[in-house]
């Protein structure tokens, strides 16, 4: 998984139906001290994720095992809402 921040929120009226009914946001990779980094990726958000959080996305096949994307046609997801980073 990736640590990221979701930076804004992604409207496609016309796409795929399998990912009809499916929230997209866009997501800015973070570093573990919160920095940003430059790559961003549009991910489905599998929590209810807002703009402003902080949040672990996961890539690649990893993507299709949550249940709302199972054998769908998704590269990232948001698979949690980040409460709180401890790092030394």
């Amino acid at each position: 998984m990736i640590l990221g921040k979701v930076i804004g929120t992604v409207w496609a009226t016309r796409k795929d139906e399998q990912l009809k009914g499916m929230k997209l946001q866009l997501v800015r990779e973070i570093s573990e001290d919160g920095k940003d980094k430059a790559r961003v990726v549009v991910c489905v958000d599998s929590v209810g994720a807002g703009v402003g959080e902080t949040v672990l996305f996961a890539q690649g096949s990893s993507a299709r095992q949550t249940e709302l994307t199972r054998n769908k046609p998704v590269d990232a997801v948001i698979t949690a809402i980040v409460d709180t980073l401890d790092t030394p």
